[in-house]
């Protein structure tokens, strides 16, 4: 990963084959490089697929904060091809880790209900359920989302936040990210509830990108489905985030490819979003975040 010499030109590719054949493992983000929430990407799972077929290994690394499992099939029901990919870690199996290293601790979730699974599956794990209680009664808080990421705003939560800082309460992120594209909506994350919370003065631990726990995660199954050790520099790290992605992979040691149509479509293509990412902006973009990606991709294509 290039992080400070911001004089190198990023390469623009139009396809993965381009330069997949340097790796032997790609860890792949999902929303955003696979599908938008609605539908899958065909040609991004058909570009995987044919990486898989030349002896590559792919890992998706996705901040949802639910076990892998129920991923999977959400996948396969937006159309991602299951050849894609060898396995899929994320932010949530991180997460159950967390909450049963505290399985006695009460705590308060801030959330939708269908990231329950995680407390279900850290039950599991330490042998009895955690205690799911009031912000009163809490010890600490674990924010997989806003409770209605279509309904709520951050300003609702202000209140809330304020006091779980003036207590001292931990809060452990499920999901870094700060936003998404859902279609065309942008629907903000667990991570800009984060954001707010380390304003006030509160502190968080994260679970997913760009954090090094779901790097470990994500290459120690690499190593599993390849049968043996994973050399970082033969690993390729694909996503449309800078703080996310990009960071993650720098902070890992790992080469990045920046998906251009992703988080930052309209910073990298204005209004000509069919059309090549502007070079320019690439580059005030990478100096912005002080980031430098291999090679940016429009969208993930073979």
């Amino acid at each position: 990963m290039s992080s400070s010499d911001q004089t190198r030109a990023v390469r623009a590719i139009r396809g993965l084959a381009e330069i997949s054949d340097a790796y032997d493992v790609i860890l792949c983000d999902v929303w955003g490089v696979l599908h938008d929430g609605v539908a899958a990407f065909p040609p991004a799972s058909d570009a995987l697929v044919a990486y898989r077929r030349r002896g590559g290994t792919v890992v998706l690394v996705t901040n949802a904060p639910r076990p892998s499992a129920p991923i999977r099939g959400q996948l396969r029901k937006l159309g991602v091809s299951p050849d894609a990919f060898d396995a899929i870690a994320t932010s949530g199996d991180v997460t159950i880790g967390l909450i049963a290293e505290r399985i006695d601790d009460p705590v308060l979730h801030i959330g939708p209900p269908r990231d329950l699974s995680l407390f279900e599956a850290a039950g599991e794990a330490a042998g009895r359920s955690p205690k799911l209680v009031s912000l009163a009664d809490s010890a600490y808080v674990l924010c997989t989302g806003l409770r209605d990421d279509v309904a709520d705003t951050l300003d609702d939560y202000e209140a809330e936040l304020r006091a779980m800082a003036a207590r001292g309460l931990p809060m452990v992120c499920a999901n870094p990210d700060i936003v998404i594209h859902r279609g065309e909506a942008l629907i903000y994350c667990a991570g800009a509830l984060a954001e707010r919370f380390v304003a006030l003065g509160g502190n968080v631990v994260y679970a997913g990108k760009p954090h090094a726990p779901i790097y470990r995660h994500a290459l120690a199954l690499a190593e599993a489905a390849r049968g043996r050790a994973v050399d970082p520099s033969r690993a390729l790290a694909v996503g449309d985030g800078m703080k996310t992605d990009i960071a993650g992979a720098s902070r890992a040691g790992l080469d990045a490819l920046l998906v251009t149509r992703g988080i930052h479509r309209t910073a990298l293509h204005g209004d000509a979003f069919e059309a090549p990412a502007d070079e320019g902006r690439v580059r005030r973009l990478c100096a912005e975040f002080k980031l430098w990606p291999v090679a940016t991709i429009g969208s993930l294509d073979g």
